[in-house]
């Protein structure tokens, strides 16, 4: 089944995506428990807010700088340079953390993480054609669901030697892991033609001029009502995931009263209901009805979220069919809007329109953390509304942009 899957690759395609697991598995181990793990080392509400925010401000000077390093280093070598720099060096920080002041050196560090995320873009779309990009980014959501069917080794690990030492463990096998698969990946790839075309020009060019340039496609941004529209929601998504990961597992342990055991076992339920989606449902949504899949998805999502709200406390079947909504909901949604955003940029202007939609994205969920923590603090619920509202303004703003791509098909 994995060879027929990836024998539809091509190019650095299946390169960046054979080596992919050797990440999302780590990941999804301890990203469940991370803000458990500031919160049991004494790590206020307020501040694990205040250390998310930071990594987000950290994170906007990187991808500011993402588009040009991106080009001036070639696609591979940033990639390689800052996923070491920013992932592999971060979880060792994170290994040895006691204080808030480790985690926000850790924070930091991981804030570059959106210079390799810009290089791998790259290095994934540049050698495919529009039409299958949709395949990619969905293969891709199928790797980080099968991923997520890992959670449940973070709890194992939390049960037998505790939260703060079965998350060191944790982040110690996230460095091995990582670090090999920034290593495997880097040998099994070529640097892309566009990204030759790139280096020579950013050499010529040199780094004010080049800065300047790439700060100029915010004004092509601006120019394209479509892609203002395709942008907003993207922007919307993230400020959600944001929220979402760093309050949910903290909401459903301390406000739903819900054993910590017993969360790690939320995104492997949601990584298996998302693999039933991709199997039975993901293939019977015609390729006219993108839009209303996308809708469809943001509308499942509100639901669950007002689940999480209303629900009862300490009842695992109504979180249990919250989650189910939630993982359909992302499935037929998500691959569906990276391939909208992935067509909507040109391959020319690629590395500095993705570099700045970043720094667009990081603007507006900067604040996330700190508003997360804030309003936490005045009533647990509030972070779920602020989800629930971003999956609203999502589907209406996916509503504008179909009639839009209907109008201009029309003429």
């Amino acid at each position: 089944m994995a060879r027929s899957f990836f024998s539809r690759l091509e190019g650095n395609s299946r390169g960046c995506l054979a080596f992919e697991p050797f990440f999302l598995i780590p990941y999804s181990m301890f990203a469940t428990y991370a803000t458990l793990y500031m919160y049991q080392l004494g790590i206020s509400e307020t501040n694990i807010g205040w250390i998310t925010t930071i990594s987000l401000i950290f994170q906007v000077f990187s991808s500011f700088i993402s588009g040009y390093l991106t080009d001036r280093m070639g696609r591979k070598k940033a990639l390689l340079y800052f996923d070491i720099f920013s992932w592999s060096v971060a979880t060792l920080v994170w290994a040895v953390s006691q204080n808030f002041w480790f985690f926000l050196v850790a924070a930091i560090i991981n804030g570059f993480q959106r210079v390799p995320a810009t290089s791998f873009y790259c290095l994934l779309v540049e050698d495919t054609k529009p039409g299958d990009r949709t395949y990619i980014f969905t293969l891709l959501q199928i790797i980080g669901v099968i991923g997520g069917l890992f959670a449940p080794l973070g709890g194992l690990l939390v049960y037998e030697y505790g939260l703060v030492s079965g998350m060191r463990i944790m982040y110690v096998i996230a460095f091995v892991l990582m670090t090999f698969q920034f290593i495997g990946r880097h040998v099994t790839t070529r640097e892309t033609e566009m990204g030759y075309r790139k280096m020579k020009e950013t050499r010529e060019l040199g780094l004010k001029q080049s800065l300047v340039d790439y700060s100029g496609a915010i004004h092509d941004i601006l120019q394209s009502k479509g892609l203002l529209l395709i942008f907003s929601v993207y922007i919307l998504f993230n400020f959600q995931t944001t929220l979402k990961t760093t309050y949910l597992s903290l909401y459903l342990a301390d406000y739903l009263h819900i054993d910590d055991g017993i969360i790690s076992l939320v995104p492997a339920i949601s990584s298996l209901i998302m693999l039933l989606t991709l199997w039975l449902l993901t293939p019977r949504i015609p390729e006219g009805a993108v839009y209303k899949s996308m809708m469809a998805g943001f509308a499942l999502s509100v639901v669950s979220n007002v689940m999480l709200v209303f629900g009862p406390v300490h009842n695992l079947i109504w979180i249990g069919i919250s989650t189910i909504l939630a993982a359909i909901g992302i499935m037929i949604s998500s691959p569906y809007l990276e391939t909208a955003v992935a067509n909507a940029i040109d391959d020319e202007k690629r590395a500095k329109i993705f570099s700045m939609l970043s720094v667009l994205i990081l603007l507006f969920t900067s604040p996330a953390g700190i508003i997360g923590g804030w309003a936490y603090t005045l009533d647990p619920r509030i972070p779920i509304w602020l989800i629930t509202g971003a999956f609203v303004g999502s589907y209406l703003l996916i509503l504008m942009y179909r009639q839009g791509v209907k109008r201009v098909r029309a003429v």
